[in-house]
């Protein structure tokens, strides 16, 4: 999964992509691609609102949770920006952020703040599966 979002990441040159990850504690089960509906996407991005409602709702109805989003910084490092800082919320959510050929995960831990959590790629009938270590610091 992390090399298909890479990938899409790296031909985005001059917009930032974005999407939902879905899964449990631990474990990015999958992921899927929103439209990033930013006033500019080439610095930002926001998520299609439809497509966050929608993800809720399906998760209300027994599918997998959202457990967090992935967006990239095309002209940057795969690191939490300002303007990300700005908008995390502290509620455990994972931001998987996409720059240069790379993935790195993080999890907004208070408002403002983000923990780097390793990514692990599991074995077994689906290697889609994405396991999140903990905190690497």
């Amino acid at each position: 999964m992390l090399t298909q979002l890479v990938a899409a990441a790296d031909a985005s040159l001059y917009s930032e992509i974005c999407g939902l990850l879905f899964g449990a504690q631990g474990r990015i089960e999958a992921a899927a691609a929103c439209a990033n509906v930013a006033a500019d996407p080439a610095r930002t991005f926001e998520i299609d609102p439809k497509a966050l409602f929608a993800a809720h709702r399906r998760a209300r109805g027994g599918g997998l949770a959202v457990i967090g989003h992935y967006h990239s910084h095309p002209s940057g490092l795969p690191i939490p920006s300002p303007r990300d800082a700005a908008q995390a919320m502290g509620d455990g959510a994972v931001w998987v952020i996409l720059g240069r050929s790379t993935a790195r995960a993080w999890r907004s831990v208070e408002a403002g703040a983000f923990v780097e959590e390793a990514i692990e790629r599991t074995q077994g009938p689906s290697d889609n599966v994405q396991r999140l270590v903990g905190d690497v610091s």
